[in-house]
């Protein structure tokens, strides 16, 4: 940037680690599950995470609990 001019660099204030509105947790599932993300991922470009959290959110907007 040159010193004569007058633009200012603005930053905002970095968010903390969490308060991004995701929270990260480990999970164990079988190698089969791994191995079908893995594959919906090779075909449609989505990350690993990306599918898990579309699969998450579409398991509980169609979950039925049944006493």
């Amino acid at each position: 940037m040159d010193a004569t001019n007058n633009e200012s660099l603005i930053l905002h204030p970095k968010r903390p680690k969490g308060d991004d509105g995701y929270k990260i947790f480990s999970i164990r599932i079988k190698e089969e599950t791994v191995s079908k993300i893995e594959s919906v991922s090779s075909k449609t470009g989505h990350t690993r995470n990306e599918l898990i959290g579309i699969f998450l959110e579409y398991a509980i907007e169609h979950c039925v609990i049944e006493d």
